[in-house]
């Protein structure tokens, strides 16, 4: 019998582990730098299991879960476009963190193909001696720089986690909330459960592996001749992965009258996002 009890607590310890805790941030983003009154709000997963974290926009999984319906019932036919804009995101990203390597990896969509690099910018912090709390936690405040803003932190070891929102971790505790000395950015924990694993996202087009300073060069280009990502691709691409899927596939010209649509789209959103959570 005592053997039973030492092997059931062993395997709900293992079970207990081998989920994946989600902690749900509402980040409030002023993504328009000539128009600070433009406040943005949706939610993001910080997905944490004991090797590896992944942050995203909640509506990521919401978009999945629609094309896949609208695949499964149709397809083009069943295609819900105002169901689709209302799932819009400023979070176009992803950011994963593995534990053991210590690596992080930043995801990108610029045109058809999703970019891909290591950050290599380590963040420093500054741990202050004030506490506060903050919902149900005690949390210490810490501050750092990174992508030419100045941050402020709250974290907590009431939680089993050094982690936190987007590119933010290394400290003692889980970041509970951390926002810019500007007011534009901010990411406040709002609650947090288990899940069982994982989820499996989508991704159209191919994968493509850069470093950091060429992904900026890719942005920068992308805005100034978006077509050349949709048609033939941005410049030299080293793939490593991909289906093709809807968005990928070979080049052709598109038609002039789309070409102008897209072009001003993209101007327009460009516009609209003129003032990005990195500056540099």
């Amino acid at each position: 019998m005592k053997r039973l009890g030492i092997l059931a607590l062993v395997l709900f310890v293992q079970t207990t582990f081998a989920q994946v805790n989600r902690f749900v941030y509402q980040v409030t983003m002023k993504p328009d730098a000539s128009n600070k009154n433009d406040i943005k709000t949706e939610n993001a997963y910080l997905d944490i299991s004991p090797e590896k974290s992944v942050f995203y926009s909640e509506n990521r999984i919401k978009r999945d879960s629609v094309m896949k319906a609208t695949f499964q019932s149709g397809g083009a036919r069943s295609f819900n476009r105002e169901q689709m804009e209302g799932l819009r995101s400023n979070i176009n990203y992803s950011v994963e963190k593995d534990k053991k390597t210590q690596k992080m990896m930043f995801k990108d969509r610029i045109g058809r193909d999703v970019y891909t690099y290591e950050e290599d910018r380590p963040l420093s912090w500054k741990i202050l001696s004030e506490t506060t709390k903050i919902g149900d936690y005690k949390v210490q405040k810490a501050e750092t720089e990174f992508g030419g803003r100045k941050w402020t932190a709250w974290f907590t070891t009431d939680l089993p986690y050094q982690d936190g929102p987007y590119k933010f971790g290394g400290l003692p505790g889980l970041i509970v909330k951390a926002e810019d000395d500007k007011g534009d950015y901010s990411f406040d924990l709002m609650k947090n459960y288990k899940i069982d694993d994982f989820p499996a996202m989508n991704q159209f087009g191919n994968t493509i592996k850069v470093k950091r300073g060429d992904y900026v060069k890719q942005q920068k280009k992308f805005l100034e001749d978006p077509m050349s990502f949709m048609t033939q691709g941005g410049g030299t691409q080293i793939r490593i992965g991909g289906d093709g899927g809807p968005r990928g596939g070979g080049g052709g010209n598109p038609p002039a009258d789309f070409r102008k649509r897209m072009e001003e789209r993209v101007k327009d959103e460009a516009k609209k996002n003129s003032n990005p959570i990195e500056l540099q």
